[in-house]
């Protein structure tokens, strides 16, 4: 039987049940306007901060669903047991309240916001419901829903910011999110070795070897195509022709992950990884200034 909620944990139990440390997935949103250089234009701004929290709360929404439909199987996970419904600190009537409060605010600002960016939410919320009554457990296709997931963020910013989204972009974040996703199955993988249970259906197609080479695979693909977005025309008319100087914390931050998917083998949440690993901050604070630098300071190397 699930422990009772009690007045003392439920606040901080929904708080978790929303899962805010997620949000930052939704910072895809402000790339169009960042590398269009008009992020800092107030108007711009404003309407992407309304856009992140659409997502966020739509992403809530979400994840609310899944913890709900995966009660009993988040039990047996060693981590994912002390998620609230799982633990019984928030009963599942006002989690799925939640949910549909969150989920029909989130489409209602969204519309009043802009149509085309109410659409691919709309479509977002889809293909993840979609995901959680099935698609996850079809191997292949559910680490390709997760990176569609965050092209569908890049596209939602760009045209909240009103600003065109260059094919490198699209391609960059696309790798980049199918890399993010094949690491955490790989962790998966190994906390299945562990504990001697499956922890997703999906990854009985999965082996160690078969993660490990795509991992590697899409590592050389996002660096070279890294390294052709910064030596292309459109790029070099813009910036100059020494932005291929970055590519540095590119190479860096994808040698620093694979070490940790691969070395450590401690891959299994991205956001964990963004918010603790000082290496992996480091690179992308680094990267991030070069880019402000060139983009809103004008300066060149």
């Amino acid at each position: 039987m699930s422990p009772p909620v009690t007045q003392q944990t439920a606040p901080i139990a929904f708080i978790k049940l929303l899962r805010p440390e997620q949000w930052a997935k939704n910072t895809f949103l402000f790339v169009p306007a960042f590398f269009a250089g008009g992020l800092l234009e107030p108007a711009i701004f404003s309407r992407l901060a309304v856009s992140f929290i659409c997502f966020s709360g739509m992403a809530s929404a979400i994840y609310i669903l899944n913890d709900y439909r995966d009660i009993e199987s988040d039990r047996q996970h060693p981590t994912k047991c002390k998620r609230p419904l799982a633990a019984g600190e928030v009963s599942p009537s006002v989690a799925l309240l939640a949910m549909v409060i969150m989920a029909t605010g989130a489409l209602l600002v969204a519309f009043w916001l802009n149509p085309y960016f109410f659409t691919v939410l709309l479509v977002y919320a889809g293909l993840n419901v979609a995901y959680s009554f099935g698609l996850k457990h079809v191997s292949i296709l559910d680490i390709l829903i997760v990176a569609f997931g965050f092209l569908l963020r890049t596209v939602a910013g760009g045209l909240v910011a009103d600003v065109p989204i260059s094919q490198w972009l699209v391609i960059m974040i696309f790798l980049l999110a199918l890399f993010l996703a094949l690491a955490k199955r790989r962790d998966d993988l190994l906390l299945g070795k562990s504990s001697g249970r499956l922890m997703r259906k999906s990854v009985k197609n999965y082996t160690l070897e078969y993660v490990n080479a795509c991992l590697t695979m899409l590592a050389g693909i996002i660096i070279v195509s890294y390294l052709m977005y910064t030596i292309s025309d459109e790029v070099v008319g813009r910036l100059g022709d020494h932005l291929y100087f970055t590519s540095i914390f590119v190479i860096a931050g994808m040698m620093r992950y694979l070490q940790i998917s691969l070395v450590e083998n401690n891959s299994g949440s991205p956001t964990k990884l963004l918010y603790t690993d000082r290496f992996v901050q480091l690179t992308l604070l680094a990267w991030l200034m070069s880019f402000f630098a060139l983009i809103y300071l004008g300066t060149s190397f």
